[in-house]
């Protein structure tokens, strides 16, 4: 396949798929018919995985993704009170179960906290010590 011209490629995707090549980059459909000359060969995903998939693709379209919300097994339980001294000031946010609360306010991440505790963009869980600092 590396040695493939990029309109075999493309007329390979077409065989495999039905339909025509979307993307024109070649890294893009030597993985997509690599992937489909596999699940030829070896089957496709299993029904669980492509539940959990769907799933997760539907909770993607609310709006609630791995990079838009804390991954649950790194999120401390609901009900946990996180401390932070700053400035001299001890800072509490309760850990709810679909967000925090500051303040009496509540917030949907960490770092909208530690942001408007400090003025400044910070990574909410590196701010009140959740993750380990890098060396």
């Amino acid at each position: 396949m590396a040695k493939a011209s990029l309109p075999d490629l493309k007329a390979q995707y077409n065989d495999l798929f039905g339909a025509e090549a979307t993307g024109i980059n070649r890294a893009f459909l030597e993985r997509r018919i690599a992937y489909k000359l596999q699940e030829l060969a070896f089957g496709g995903l299993s029904q669980p995985v492509v539940a959990q998939l769907d799933a997760l693709a539907r909770a993607a379209d609310k709006g609630s993704t791995p990079r838009t919300r804390m991954r649950a097994q790194d999120r401390p339980i609901a009900g946990t009170r996180l401390l932070r001294v700053w400035n001299g000031v001890e800072h509490s946010v309760t850990v709810l179960q679909t967000g925090f609360e500051y303040q009496g306010r509540p917030f949907t991440s960490l770092s909208a906290i530690a942001k408007h505790i400090t003025g400044t963009p910070w990574n909410g869980p590196a701010f009140f010590g959740l993750r380990e600092k890098r060396s």
